[in-house]
């Protein structure tokens, strides 16, 4: 089982602890050039410290787009580098047990999910600008896009593949072995990876309440990992979700702030239409779909039981 497989590495909880430090001086690292550039440039235009703690969004506007994107994603490739060095040196444990209960990562499973939740955020997006063509405009560039797809394909995968391995890896397997049960680890994942986007500018424009979401997704992430004993699905899910949000559509009040395809012009509201239909009818959907797929059965044990050792 996926959880277990934390019982046969080095699982002291100091151990945990002395990794996420690691960790976090990984991600903050991996920041600081992204915070020298918007410095640099917030100063040259006249700018001050006092600025840069202000308005952190409005500065992201000052670097070129594509570069403003690389730095941003920078911070998450070397949180995945710090987190792949503690789990081997200081956990030692395997890249394939972190990522799954299989004898090897099957990334035909990866594979699957991405191509899956990439064509349905196509057809989506390409729906919604079929019918409100008046609310979204042609941001197309040939060469800004060329940087854009080359940035994105590279780190974006990076930045998703920190998010799953850290909260449905190994958070999900440390708590697991914590908690001795499988519905502590997922219910404090997922609510743990919706709080992170509390700072997203989304959260600022469409309200707390998308934080409903946010917490939605962590739980159908946290589902697939458990269902399926490993995190190819989520992989494959998460990176599609990124990628082609990102290469397809912009706006000014997203975290992502690319040359893309097209641009949201509209005022956007969260109403509950929008909140409630991804929640209760699409992803259930998708993990029907997985779950007839790949014989997903004992969804209560798998989801609700008990961790033992044996």
């Amino acid at each position: 089982m996926y959880i277990k497989q934390a019982f046969k590495i080095m699982n002291d909880w100091w151990l945990y602890a002395i990794s996420l430090v690691i960790i976090i001086v990984g991600i903050v690292i991996g920041s600081m050039p992204h915070t020298i550039a918007l410095a640099i440039k917030a100063f040259q235009q006249g700018g001050d410290l006092d600025s840069l703690e202000k308005n952190p969004y409005e500065l992201l506007k000052l670097l070129d787009t594509n570069l403003n994107l690389f730095l941003m994603l920078l911070s998450f490739a070397m949180g995945l580098l710090a987190l792949f060095l503690v789990v081997k040196y200081i956990h030692k444990q395997t890249l394939t047990s972190l990522t799954t209960s299989r004898n090897s990562i099957d990334w035909s499973r990866v594979r699957f999910a991405f191509l899956v939740w990439g064509a349905f955020t196509v057809g989506s997006i390409a729906l919604m600008y079929v019918l409100e063509p008046e609310n979204y405009s042609f941001n197309f560039d040939p060469i800004p896009f060329a940087i854009l797809v080359i940035v994105s394909v590279i780190f974006i995968p990076l930045q998703t593949s920190f998010e799953e391995y850290f909260f449905r890896g190994y958070l999900m397997q440390g708590i697991g072995i914590l908690a001795k049960n499988r519905w502590v680890p997922l219910v404090l994942t997922s609510t743990m990876f919706g709080l992170m986007h509390f700072a997203n500018p989304e959260i600022d424009k469409l309200g707390q309440i998308l934080l409903i979401h946010y917490v939605g997704v962590g739980f159908l992430l946290g589902i697939m990992t458990l269902m399926d004993e490993g995190l190819e699905l989520a992989l494959g899910f998460h990176a599609a979700n990124n990628l082609f949000g990102a290469l397809l559509m912009t706006a000014d009040w997203t975290a992502f702030q690319t040359n893309s395809i097209l641009k949201d012009i509209s005022d956007p509201e969260m109403g509950s239409v929008e909140l409630i239909l991804p929640l209760v009818v699409i992803y259930p959907l998708l993990l029907v779909v997985f779950s007839r797929k790949y014989n997903w059965t004992n969804w209560r044990a798998k989801l609700l039981g008990p961790v033992t050792k044996d």
